[in-house]
């Protein structure tokens, strides 16, 4: 036992360092958000809340918020329906290529985004959705679908099926049975999925680089053209609010995934 703390205490060390190198890149644009400066410069100087007030004021910056709230909301909604009906098949479905089926729609989880991004632009090319709403919502809806999938299909292993062949017995029929014995049960799941998906959403700018305009912007794609023509300070307070709200969702998520496992 006396042996054990000190590779504890060096694990632990060592797992703090990594989590620190991995985190740090992305928590240095905080303190830079509430700079008085008017460029991004380290170490930021003083204490100022004005590009949170531009963040809300400027129409620009404004719009790209609502629009990216928007678009991963429709994608969490699509996304998990879909989602949680592809899981259903896989997990239940007994039918040839399941397996082949089961991997082609987790593709996207392999396949290089700026690839997805590129078929993604021309196919939308030819349908006429480019810089649309409704066509970032199908593009993010592709990205977020491999991980709906395998939350959910996490859910219905751990699930007992007896409960359902309990209600088939009983006489109800496949739909009844999904909507009053397996949602109920794999719901913390489902809500999980929603968020990984909005997540998924929110944060995404490859894809919706290709498939926007200078009409329909995420909030992702105006910090990057922010940042090619400056380094305005109000780009590090609109990356503190991507920030805050993905942690915030993903607390949320986790907090879901830990009620199924219990």
């Amino acid at each position: 036992m006396r042996g054990r703390s000190p590779l504890k205490a060096g694990l632990r060390a060592v797992v703090a360092l990594i989590a620190i190198f991995l985190l740090l890149p992305t928590l240095v644009v905080i303190p830079l958000s509430f700079t008085e400066g008017t460029l991004l410069r380290w170490p930021p100087r003083g204490f100022d809340l004005r590009w949170y007030e531009t963040l809300l004021t400027d129409p620009a910056w404004r719009d790209a918020a609502l629009k990216s709230l928007e678009v991963g909301l429709w994608t969490a909604l699509t996304a998990t329906v879909i989602g949680t009906a592809t899981a259903l098949g896989l997990a239940r479905g007994r039918f040839r290529g399941r397996r082949l089926t089961g991997s082609l729609v987790l593709s996207p989880i392999v396949v290089p985004t700026v690839i997805t991004a590129i078929g993604t632009y021309f196919v939308f090319v030819r349908l006429g959705i480019i810089g649309t709403t409704a066509g970032l919502v199908l593009a993010h809806t592709v990205l977020a679908l491999p991980l709906v999938i395998v939350s959910v299909t996490n859910s219905l292993q751990s699930f007992d099926r007896n409960l359902e062949l309990a209600a088939a017995s009983l006489g109800a029929g496949p739909v009844t049975t999904f909507f009053r014995v397996t949602l109920p049960m794999i719901a913390p799941g489902v809500a999980a999925s929603a968020l990984f998906a909005f997540i998924t959403s929110w944060d995404e700018i490859v894809v919706a680089l290709f498939v926007t305009d200078p009409v329909v912007r995420t909030l992702p794609v105006v910090i990057f053209n922010q940042l090619r023509s400056g380094v305005d300070p109000t780009v590090a307070a609109a990356a503190t609010l991507l920030i805050l709200v993905t942690v915030m969702a993903l607390g949320v998520a986790l907090l879901a995934r830990r009620r199924v496992k219990t």
